[in-house]
């Protein structure tokens, strides 16, 4: 897969927004003057707009996502979640929005399965974890 390269979208010194305020080409060198606007694709990070890509080239397959990215459906879904938000769009219907906070506590639980299985925490702390993600 061809690497991203994503444009400076906010200015280093104050955070402040940049803008687009020339435009060339490098085959005739042609050069437009002006000011234009970055594609709201600018302003996500790259792991989303990653995301973002993989999403699109599988057709919107969330179980063909799983596989590649090697996670569960919940963090698919969590993912796209978060694209949805960071284009600007919101997660307006209630059931939905349960639906994310019922996936963030499975991809928890997930989590810690995974952290036993590496051998990271034992199975008494995964205990612990487990009774205060119910809290």
């Amino acid at each position: 897969m061809k690497k991203l390269n994503v444009a400076i979208t906010t200015c280093p010194i104050c955070q402040g927004d940049l803008h687009i305020t020339g435009l060339a080409c490098d085959h005739c060198h042609t050069e437009i003057k002006g000011e234009f606007s970055f594609s709201k694709f600018n302003y996500i990070n790259k792991e989303t707009l990653y995301f973002i890509e993989l999403f699109i080239k599988n057709r919107g397959n969330i179980k063909a996502v799983e596989k590649e990215m090697n996670v569960s459906y919940p963090t698919v879904k969590k993912l796209l979640d978060e694209a949805v938000v960071a284009l600007g769009y919101n997660l307006d219907d209630e059931e939905e929005k349960e639906e994310v906070v019922q996936s963030k506590e499975k991809v928890n639980n997930l989590d810690i399965l995974e952290m036993i299985k590496n051998g990271s925490i034992s199975v008494e702390n995964a205990i612990e974890k487990l009774k205060k993600s119910k809290k």
